[in-house]
């Protein structure tokens, strides 16, 4: 066993000292894996990005209760009585100022996109002083809190960086109401940080809300322990309404990009196979180069399959070098990319791309699959080429 790795070591070698004889030809095929790796990566990373703001939002402590068989919080609405019901559940964390209960609204503004100058969607959220305090890694990296019952709003890092307008200071109009932006808030990267927050009172008048809202936030007694108030929506007929964790229900509307990550392994599978096309060529002309080599070392007692692996190690590392160098423009050109997507409101979710060690493996098993493939035949023609045939082939 010794002497036979003893030869495919000494035969892999020899295969990539001679790779400066088709220096061109082996760099056609590192750049073609580069390239399917980058791809797939880039896809990879933008689904990756947009699951980890959606779900980094939510909290199993937090419970949030919309419409029954509304999926989002835009085609759910709901009154104060609800909101009144509710509160007096059971299984709902309390301070010195009675339950912790937010009633929300959330309407759909305009904004100018920084980088194409179109107008897209912008969630505005009124919410009070407990709805804020249940977002408990917001924080203020500008300006001040906007003040009740004024025009005044408070705008997520994330609308900052894709839109045009929102700077602290500014004023900015949506339909006939002028608002003054007063400060800049961060939540950790997550989709909160897509949002507009502003008093709900305001909003409600504005956009002649009356008593109505469209979800419920309430911190649970336990964490993650939705029994009771699922006991009291089931005995009080007038509560027509689904509760889940915050957790559970961003981790559902992060499943929304999924799609790109399996597009991404169909358009990488696509270009692989034309990878493979040229990472064959390659390989065929590696072997015709070193017919005399072959020859030379089966004469001197290497064996069939010592030549058989050397050739498939010259492939996979190619293409792995290919893969490295893919992986290396996928981190320098994507990672922490800043992209905006439409969100399940119907709104721009601001997420960044995400590259992560599980990411990098997977391109590096894309790119081994390419060098085994391309590699096999090759390596099974010279592991079966005939001594006299290989010297009459070159001669």
């Amino acid at each position: 066993m010794g002497s036979l790795i003893a030869q495919i070591v000494s035969v892999t070698a020899m295969n990539l000292g001679s790779l400066r004889r088709r220096l061109w030809m082996s760099l056609a095929m590192v750049f073609a894996a580069a390239v399917v790796v980058a791809i797939l990566l880039a896809f990879l990373a933008m689904a990756k990005g947009f699951e980890a703001t959606m779900s980094g939002a939510g909290s199993s402590q937090i419970a949030i209760l919309m419409r029954e068989g509304s999926s989002t919080e835009l085609n759910s609405v709901m009154q104060q009585e609800q909101v009144n019901l509710i509160a007096e559940s059971a299984g709902i964390a309390r301070d010195a100022n009675g339950p912790l209960v937010s009633a929300e609204l959330f309407v759909i503004v305009d904004g100018t996109k920084k980088s194409t100058g179109g107008e897209a969607n912008i969630p505005l959220r009124g919410l009070n002083q407990i709805g804020m305090a249940m977002r408990s890694n917001m924080r203020l990296v500008e300006g001040r809190m906007f003040t009740p019952g004024t025009n005044e709003m408070i705008v997520g890092a994330g609308v900052l960086r894709e839109f045009d307008g929102f700077e602290t200071g500014q004023e900015v109009r949506f339909g006939k109401n002028l608002w003054t932006v007063v400060g800049v808030f961060s939540t950790g990267g997550n989709i909160f940080e897509s949002e507009l927050w502003a008093d709900i009172k305001i909003i409600q008048s504005h956009y002649n809300r009356a008593n109505s809202y469209q979800s419920i936030r309430l911190q649970l007694e336990n964490d993650g322990d939705l029994t009771p108030v699922e006991a009291t929506i089931q005995r009080e007929p007038r509560l027509n309404l689904e509760a889940q964790t915050e957790r559970e229900y961003f981790a559902s509307k992060g499943k929304q990009l999924q799609y790109i990550a399996t597009f991404g392994w169909i358009v990488s599978s696509v270009m692989a196979l034309g990878a493979l096309a040229g990472a064959l060529n390659t390989m065929y002309t590696s072997v015709a180069d070193r017919a005399r080599e072959i020859a030379t070392l089966r004469a001197l007692g290497f064996s069939n399959f010592s030549a058989f692996c050397s050739t498939i190690a010259e492939a996979m590392l190619l293409a792995l070098a290919g893969g490295l160098l893919g992986s290396v423009a996928a981190y320098l050109f994507f990672d922490g990319l800043n992209a905006s997507t439409l969100g399940g409101n119907f709104t721009q979710v601001v997420f960044n791309f995400e590259m992560s060690p599980d990411l990098f493996m997977q391109g590096a098993t894309l790119a081994l699959v390419i060098g085994f493939i391309s590699g096999f035949f090759p390596a099974w023609r010279a592991a079966r080429m005939p001594v006299a045939i290989a010297f009459r082939h070159t001669a």
